[in-house]
């Protein structure tokens, strides 16, 4: 296997609820630093385009506001590193979702000798996340946006299955809270000047 960049990169997981601006910020982020952006979501949806076998079975995991298996997404995302070996540095979005999920991944960043630097959490009221996903729904079609039943069980099961992630990164020094409210310019300013604390 071909290593990555042996200087240093810059590994991001951009973490929080749907509708909390990740994809926003990953495209700010990806621009500033020269990143590859990863999106779980993307992925996915590509292969639902497509309608292969994988696309069909995860939409039908998709609508029902849960999370596709692990093997699947860190398969798609060794892919993704095995693709970019010249990176200066990946912004996981969307993944991992779990401390399972997050162990697989450090597991498979520590193959190409790196690590993630940081995991930045936009924290986001689930009121606001309902008001803000049922709009996207309404401009998108996307109808996982659109039903509110799903939306909640999308943002309960974040907030049961996620939210432990928090501790497995403090507890590497990796956790930065951002608060995901406000002008868009205002809060990639203040991820940039986390990410720059750690370069």
């Amino acid at each position: 296997m071909r290593p990555l960049r042996t200087s240093i990169m810059i590994n991001l997981v951009l973490f929080g609820p749907p509708g909390a601006g990740k994809g926003t910020q990953a495209f700010k982020l990806k621009a500033h630093f020269d990143l590859v952006h990863i999106s779980t979501g993307d992925l996915l949806r590509s292969e639902i385009a497509a309608e292969t076998k994988l696309g069909l079975e995860a939409k039908s995991i998709m609508d029902a506001g849960k999370l596709v298996p692990d093997h699947v997404v860190i398969g798609m995302i060794r892919e993704q590193l095995k693709s970019n070996p010249d990176a200066k540095g990946f912004i996981f979005d969307g993944f991992p979702r779990t401390t399972v999920q997050a162990k697989e991944l450090d597991n498979l960043l520590t193959e190409y000798n790196t690590e993630i630097s940081l995991m930045l959490a936009l924290e986001v009221q689930d009121d606001e996340l309902i008001r803000r996903l049922l709009l996207r729904g309404k401009d998108s079609g996307r109808a996982d946006d659109q039903d509110q039943r799903i939306i909640a069980a999308r943002i309960k099961e974040y907030n049961d299955k996620t939210a432990p992630l928090i501790q497995y990164y403090t507890s590497q020094g990796k956790f930065k809270s951002i608060k995901g409210v406000g002008a868009i310019e205002e809060i990639f300013q203040n991820l940039v000047a986390e990410i720059a604390a750690i370069s």
